[in-house]
């Protein structure tokens, strides 16, 4: 399969001042790459110049305009030597479910149909960011699942109920239609194509935000609810010992992921989960109890409801392990980072 191994290449990072796409910039930087960053604007890209300004040329913005535009990707794909693709709607306030469906199909589609008119002969592989919300999004009884698993009753639901149905299924039938349709059009255009794609699936991803950031209300959706549950002790209304009963990763290793799937040959045409494990609020909490010293002295914070926790959904990792081999950050490493940086902040 082919990668990139040359670190003279040029990487084209599409979302790159995104909570991700801000930290895979770091990556490839720090690895030798060059960057082409792909933003809606110059103006947006800006903190990504302030914060890698010591890398000079290796970093240039490429303004795309609005994404869900036909060929907004035509001129940014030209001379790259990969691609990595993070741009998509990551929130659960949609009305209806095309007001997430669309554009993040929509992207997937119109970056490969780019890679696929201009790309040049040097373009070897497409990493695109997915989610695990696409493979399993919730679970009451406990499950194991492999990227041979597909979650299809989302899709399912936004059908029956549109605008009625939930904001996790809205969002999670974004995410499986989006890679679907990454994986039919590869198959349907791989015998005029050199390159091939591989996709990363993470769950929830926590960590801290390095991308441009000003109050909390601006944190991107898993970093919101991370502050909320943990700093405000907002559980939306469940228990801490029993949600979400999910996976997590941080999301520099997530960041790494996606560089090693560019790098790895046997990354090519696989989809490969991320994460560290399954968790429920009251690890969290649990762990930073015991952190010292103390990275947040300036709060209190709650302690919720020490008990037996219920974790519901397990990730089979072997894949991961198999081609990436990554060492990920555990929940100490991830919390006293991340509260340091709400104490840096003044929050």
């Amino acid at each position: 399969m082919p990668a990139v191994t040359d670190t003279n290449s040029t990487i084209l990072v599409t979302g790159a001042n995104g909570f991700i796409g801000t930290w895979i910039v770091g990556h490839l930087l720090k690895g030798g790459y060059s960057v082409r960053a792909a933003v809606r604007n110059e103006g947006r890209g800006k903190h990504l110049l302030d914060i890698y300004e010591s890398y000079g040329a290796r970093l240039k913005l490429f303004a795309v305009g609005d994404i869900s535009k036909r060929g907004a990707f035509d001129d940014a794909v030209k001379g790259v030597d990969a691609i990595i693709h993070t741009a998509s709607p990551v929130h659960l306030s949609a009305d209806e479910p095309s007001e997430l469906i669309d554009p993040a199909v929509g992207g997937v589609k119109g970056i490969l149909k780019s890679a696929l008119k201009n790309g040049s002969d040097s373009l070897k592989r497409i990493v695109m960011s997915s989610s695990s919300a696409a493979i399993v999004a919730f679970s009451t009884a406990p499950v194991t699942v492999s990227e041979a698993d597909w979650n299809e009753p989302p899709i399912k639901e936004c059908e029956e109920k549109g605008r009625d149905a939930s904001s996790l299924a809205k969002y999670s039938a974004s995410k499986t239609l989006a890679e679907k349709a990454a994986w039919a059009f590869y198959e349907k255009h791989k015998p005029e194509i050199k390159w091939d794609i591989s996709v990363i699936n993470p769950p929830w991803v926590i960590g801290p935000a390095i991308h441009e950031v000003t109050t909390v209300d601006s944190l991107n959706a898993s970093s919101k609810h991370w502050y909320d549950a943990i700093v405000r002790e907002d559980f939306g209304g469940f228990s801490p010992l029993t949600t979400p009963g999910h996976g997590w990763a941080d999301v520099r290793d997530v960041a790494m992921a996606h560089v090693r799937a560019m790098e790895v040959p046997s990354a090519g045409g696989e989809r490969i989960i991320i994460s560290v494990g399954s968790w429920v609020w009251q690890d969290w909490l649990d762990v930073i109890s015991e952190l010292s010293p103390n990275p947040y002295p300036s709060r209190t914070l709650p302690r919720g409801t020490p008990g037996i926790c219920q974790r519901a959904i397990t990730f089979d990792m072997s894949k991961e392990q198999r081609i990436l081999g990554i060492k990920f950050r555990m929940m100490e490493e991830t919390a006293k980072d991340v509260l340091a940086d709400y104490e840096h902040r003044g929050w």
